[in-house]
């Protein structure tokens, strides 16, 4: 069996790349974090114009309707790039969560970006101060919601509000809405791992000590050997998930939350061992790495942490 991406789907990951890679996607998540959304909001419009945030919303609100293993394509490259906002909320989780409502149509042209809290496993939502539209779902209900009190991240650019429901509410698939959440996050920890690991082996090749570049010493190879394996064995992971939520396998619970665990912990080996090649340099705030670093931070608690994530997969083994 070929559990390869197929070729349109390398593209669509390469067209990602390359609208990011020129888009100054640091100065973004770093102006952000100062409260200036502006050059964020250019790169959500570029990701309009590529499509990504009308993976998951349907045809019939001029979505796309893709496959959540597409989903795990792009989400990948934005986790990457650590591309701010509430990527997770508004391109993975509202699509599902208003399956069937017009204001879908608003999310796939870009005109509308969302936000989600859904209690008890996200309780508040991310970048409601960006966000048009807040919503609180919960028990098979979704319905607006107003933002309240700020709280601080870890990362600058994921600011968390307290939220309270301020409309009525509708029918809508809470539970599947979850489990896209929990992918979508995951998706973006494994690119993360992958961008930190190659700024690693990056590094690796110019820093010296002792008057030998560091990429020379056995210990930095199998360090980063380590963090290769790490990310290599989470990322089947997270596309196997994508094929169980897809095909609505029994089995989706599971499949979705070893994706989860894997890909946090993946993710956090890359940063320890980015942090230990870069030595001091990888903790400066100048340093794009720290970006990645708070982002993988934030992420591995969102949508439920690991411990909770173990539980689960323990559950569903048991």
């Amino acid at each position: 069996m070929n559990f390869e991406i197929d070729e349109q789907q390398r593209d669509f990951a390469a067209s990602i790349d390359a609208a990011l890679s020129a888009a100054d996607v640091p100065a973004a998540v770093r102006a952000w974090g100062e409260g200036d959304t502006g050059p964020g909001r250019k790169v959500w419009a570029q990701l309009t114009d590529l499509g990504v945030t009308a993976l998951l919303v349907p045809e019939k609100y001029d979505g796309i309707d893709a496959s959540p293993v597409d989903l795990v394509v792009a989400l990948e490259r934005l986790g990457y790039w650590a591309v701010p906002g509430p990527v997770t909320e508004s391109i993975a989780v509202a699509p599902i969560l208003l399956s069937n409502d017009e204001r879908s149509g608003a999310l796939a042209s870009g005109e509308l970006i969302a936000t989600v809290a859904m209690p008890p496993q996200a309780p508040r939502a991310v970048n409601a101060d960006f966000a048009g539209l807040t919503l609180l779902a919960a028990d098979g209900q979704v319905g607006d919601a107003t933002a309240g009190a700020a709280h601080d991240s870890v990362d600058p650019a994921r600011k968390l509000f307290d939220i309270t429901a301020s409309g009525d509410t509708q029918a809508a698939d809470t539970a599947r809405a979850y489990e896209f959440g929990v992918l979508a996050t995951a998706a973006q920890l494994v690119g993360a791992g992958q961008a930190m690991l190659d700024q690693s082996v990056e590094y690796a090749k110019q820093r010296t000590q002792f008057g030998r570049i560091i990429g020379s010493y056995q210990a930095i190879k199998h360090k980063l050997a380590d963090v290769h394996i790490a990310v290599e064995l989470a990322r089947p992971l997270v596309y196997g998930a994508a094929l169980s939520l897809g095909e609505g396998s029994p089995d989706t619970a599971r499949d979705v939350s070893a994706a989860k665990v894997a890909a946090a912990d993946a993710a956090l080996l890359a940063a320890r061992s980015a942090l230990q090649t870069h030595g001091a340099i990888g903790f400066t705030q100048e340093h794009d790495l720290s970006l990645s670093l708070l982002r993988v931070q934030a992420l591995r608690s969102a949508w439920g942490d690991p411990n909770a994530h173990r539980r689960r997969l323990l559950e569903a083994l048991s």
